[in-house]
């Protein structure tokens, strides 16, 4: 393999791992405070669709990632009036979510199918840094969505492990009676963290419509959102190592599409399975490796009643 080459797909696993990135984040998050979102697919597809929709309406990709925030908030909110007020079943309550959200993007994006985007996030080169051999390349060759994620990794990481509200987190997701006994909110900051964990799976479905893909199709999201969440369980609950698997599998699917572009002679739906194929073999190796054990947190998915503290 040449050089160019190996530089194009790097930089490629960055773009492709950025949605997978942004929707991992936001279900670290999530699942950190106890509760398991199975709805990140149809919360990415609803921020797609919003965001197509705003982007185009109002000639900016800003305004599109906007409106994507509060569409995946919107139906965060619903996820958490359903498991932490009602205490329903938070597996169902995903599901009905996704389903929900695939439905309704269908719905208002019908108008705008194959329709290309009017304002899109282009490739920014960062000046000095992008002059840097291979490195800048790969790293600082990539559009705003791409730079702001570099950011919000370390500054996600540093809640977590050096912040006092971090540790309220992370207990909640361990002992959220405990929490509740310190005087801490367990309810309201349940339901904060689920609807930052859907904002983020909106931005990560703006970023395929308004950077990766400019334009709006049905089910764009491809399955992406069930890959984040299975992420997850691959980066332990972690900010940095979301980040890390996050560009491995996007490095695997921009495998499957140089492979294509080469000619190589491999079936286009095999390389376009390799993604999935990628992520059941590593939670069987990440599961086997821990004998079974995903180290989630203890509470995940477990609802929380004050009156049986």
């Amino acid at each position: 393999m040449s050089e160019d080459f190996i530089v194009s797909l790097l930089a490629a696993a960055i773009t492709m791992g950025t949605p997978l990135l942004y929707a991992a984040l936001g279900e670290v998050i999530c699942e950190r405070s106890g509760v398991i979102n199975l709805g990140v697919e149809g919360m990415m597809l609803i921020g797609a669709c919003t965001g197509f929709i705003a982007g185009n309406s109002f000639g900016s990709p800003w305004a599109g990632v906007a409106a994507a925030v509060v569409a995946g908030a919107l139906l965060a909110l619903i996820h958490a009036f359903l498991t932490v007020t009602l205490r329903a079943n938070q597996v169902v309550s995903g599901l009905a979510v996704t389903l929900f959200g695939t439905g309704l993007s269908g719905y208002l994006g019908q108008d705008y199918v194959g329709q290309p985007a009017a304002a899109v996030f282009g490739k920014i080169a960062v000046p000095l840094l992008s002059d840097i051999p291979i490195i800048g390349s790969i790293l600082f060759k990539q559009d705003a969505l791409v730079y702001i994620s570099y950011f919000l990794v370390p500054l996600a990481a540093w809640y977590f492990y050096k912040t006092r509200s971090g540790l309220f987190l992370r207990a909640m997701g361990e002992n959220p009676a405990a929490v509740d006994a310190a005087g801490i909110n367990v309810f309201g900051l349940r339901y904060l963290y689920i609807v930052v964990g859907g904002a983020l799976a909106g931005v990560a479905g703006a970023y395929l419509s308004l950077a990766y893909a400019p334009s709006w199709l049905e089910n764009m999201t491809a399955g992406r959102g069930w890959i984040a969440v299975a992420l997850v369980i691959f980066a332990l609950w972690d900010p940095w190592r979301a980040m890390a698997g996050s560009y491995l599998f996007g490095g695997i699917d921009a495998l499957g599409f140089n492979l294509q572009v080469l000619g190589v002679p491999v079936s286009g739906f095999i390389l376009n399975m390799l993604p999935y194929i990628f992520t059941v073999l590593v939670l069987v190796l990440v599961l086997k490796r821990r004998g079974g054990r995903s180290a989630s947190p203890q509470a995940l998915g477990l609802s929380y009643d004050r009156e049986e503290r």
